[in-house]
C-alpha cells in the first residue's frame, strides 16, 4: 500500500493499492495499440487535445493548486503559478512542436536526402514530488505531441497529483492509454524499464534515482533523460546593486521551501561587500514567514515529509560542527508536521556538508571569496552542474562569465535560475544529461531518422 501524507499535520490523506503485474503488463500491451494510432494522428489533432488541456488546467487551476499544497505542503500561491506554467507548456508546444519536428532537406550528392523525426512509442516517466505538475507537464507536452505516449510513475506521496494529471489528459479528449499514471513502488522501476514494450524514461529526482534508472536503461540499451539534484552557485561580486542581489537570492533560495533543484544553494560573494551582502541577507530570511501552506501571508510551508525535513536538520548540524556560522534558524521546531525555519549559514568553506552536498530546504549556504576568480573557482568546485547566476552591474562582464566561466546548463545574470518552455533546460556533472523543453527537449524522444532517395 501507499500512503499520501499531508506533511503539515503528518495525516494520513489517503491509502492506494499499487498495481498488480498483470495490470501493469495489461496497461503496457493497451499503451503500444494506443500507440500505434496515436502516432498516425497529425499534428493540429494532437494540439487541439493538447490546448484543451491547457484550457482545463486554468478552469480548474484552484482545485489542482489545493491538491498540490495538500500532499506536498508548498504554499498555495506557488501551486497556482505552477498550474498556469503547465497550461503555458501545453500550449507552448501545441503551437511549436510541428515546427520543432518537420522535415528538414540536406543537400547531398543524391536527389533528395532529407532528416525526418519518428516517435518511440511508449515513454515512461519517472516524476519527483516538489513540483508534482509541473515536471510531468513538461514531459508530457512534447512527449505527446511528437506521437508518443506516456507512462508515468510518480512520486509515492503525490499520487493525487498523479491520477489527477491522467484524468485531465482523459478530459481533454486524449485517447484512452496515450497517457497513463500508475501507482507503484521505486523498486519496481527497473524490471518496469526492462520490459521490451517501454523505449525511453525520463527521470527527473535524486543523483542515486538517477544512477539507478541510468543503469537499469543502459542495460536494456535505452534512452534517457535525466534532471538530477544541483547546488546552484550565485555569485555575487563587488560591483552588485545588493539590495537587488539579496532580494533576489532570498526568493530564489526560498522557492517551493527551498525544495527546488534549481534553486540557490551557495551564495559565493567577494570580500569587499561579503559583511554588507550577510547583513541584509540575514534581515530579509528574519523577514519570511513559515506556517499553514493555505494562508496566503506565509512565504514558506513545511517540508514535503517529516524524513526529509530531518536529513535536512542533520547537513545543517555537520556544517556547524566542521565550522560554518550559523546566524539564523537551524532548529525543529515544537510543532507538527515537517517544517523547518529559514536558515543562514555563514563562513561556509569546501568540505562541508552545506558546500559539497544539495541542501534540499531552505537553508542558504553564504562562501566568502577574495575576488572574481577565486569565487568563480568555487563556484564551479561541485559535482553539480544545473544552474548559475552572477550578479554584477557590468552587463558584459556578467555575460563573459555566464558564458564562459561558470560551469552549468543555465547562467543567468542578474537574476534567478528558472526554466522556462522557450529555453533548453537541463544540466551536467551529476546534475544529469539531456534536455527538456524547447526544441531541444521535444527531439530527445524520437528517431531522427535519415532518408535518401536515389
Amino acid at each position: 500500500m501507499i500512503q499520501s501524507i499531508n506533511p503539515a499535520n503528518n495525516k494520513v490523506i489517503k491509502t492506494y493499492q499499487e498495481i498488480s503485474d498483470r495490470e501493469l503488463s495489461e496497461v503496457l500491451s493497451k499503451m503500444q495499440y494506443a500507440f500505434e494510432d496515436w502516432k498516425t494522428k497529425s499534428f493540429n489533432y494532437r494540439a487541439s487535445l493538447m490546448k484543451t488541456a491547457g484550457e482545463i488546467l486554468r478552469s480548474k487551476r484552484e482545485e489542482y493548486s489545493k491538491l498540490m499544497t495538500l500532499e506536498m505542503g508548498k504554499p498555495i500561491a506557488q501551486s497556482r503559478a505552477e498550474v498556469d506554467k503547465c497550461a503555458w507548456v501545453c500550449e507552448y508546444y501545441a503551437d511549436n512542436a510541428e515546427k520543432f519536428l518537420q522535415d528538414e532537406i540536406i543537400k547531398t550528392d543524391s536527389s533528395k536526402s532529407f532528416v525526418t523525426y519518428q516517435p518511440l512509442g511508449v515513454v515512461l516517466a519517472v516524476m519527483p514530488w516538489n513540483f508534482p505538475f509541473w515536471q510531468v507537464f513538461r514531459f508530457a507536452a512534447p512527449t505527446l505531441m511528437a506521437g508518443n505516449v506516456g507512462l508515468l510513475k510518480h512520486a509515492s506521496n503525490v499520487s493525487g497529483c498523479s491520477l489527477a494529471i491522467e484524468e485531465i489528459f482523459s478530459e481533454a479528449g486524449f485517447p484512452e492509454f496515450v497517457f497513463k499514471s500508475v501507482i507503484l513502488g521505486s523498486s519496481r522501476v527497473k524490471d518496469l524499464i526492462a520490459d521490451p514494450i517501454v523505449q525511453a524514461v525520463s527521470l527527473t529526482g535524486s543523483v542515486p534515482a538517477g544512477k539507478s534508472v541510468a543503469s537499469a536503461a543502459g542495460s536494456n540499451i535505452k534512452k534517457t533523460v535525466l534532471e538530477l539534484g544541483g547546488s546552484d552557485p550565485y555569485v555575487v561580486l563587488e560591483d552588485a546593486d545588493l539590495n537587488e542581489a539579496v532580494q533576489t537570492c532570498v526568493t530564489s533560495r526560498l522557492i517551493n521551501g527551498g525544495q527546488s533543484c534549481i534553486a540557490a544553494k551557495r551564495f559565493i560573494v567577494v570580500e569587499k561587500v561579503y559583511d554588507r551582502f550577510v547583513e541584509l541577507y540575514v534581515d530579509l530570511m528574519k523577514q519570511k514567514k513559515m506556517g499553514d501552506p493555505f494562508d496566503e501571508s506565509n512565504d514558506i510551508g513545511p517540508q514535503a515529509s517529516v524524513k526529509l525535513r530531518d536529513e535536512l536538520h542533520d547537513q545543517v548540524l555537520r556544517s556547524i560542527k566542521t565550522g560554518a556560522i550559523l546566524l539564523l534558524g537551524g532548529f525543529i521546531p515544537d510543532s507538527d508536521g515537517a517544517y523547518y525555519p529559514p536558515t543562514v549559514l555563514a563562513d561556509v568553506t569546501p568540505g562541508m556538508p552545506a558546500f559539497d552536498e544539495e541542501l534540499f530546504g531552505p537553508v542558504a549556504a553564504i562562501i566568502k571569496a577574495k575576488d572574481e576568480d577565486e569565487a568563480i573557482k568555487l563556484a564551479n568546485k561541485s559535482v553539480f552542474g544545473l544552474g548559475a547566476a552572477v550578479f554584477t552591474k557590468d552587463i558584459t562582464r556578467g555575460e563573459k562569465i555566464a558564458r564562459e566561466k561558470l560551469n552549468a546548463g543555465s547562467c543567468f545574470v542578474n537574476q534567478f535560475v528558472r526554466s522556462d518552455p522557450r529555453l533548453p533546460f537541463g544540466g551536467i556533472k551529476e546534475s544529469g544529461y539531456g534536455r527538456e523543453l524547447s526544441v531541444f527537449g521535444i527531439r530527445e524522444f524520437v528517431n531522427i531518422k535519415t532518408v535518401v532517395v536515389k
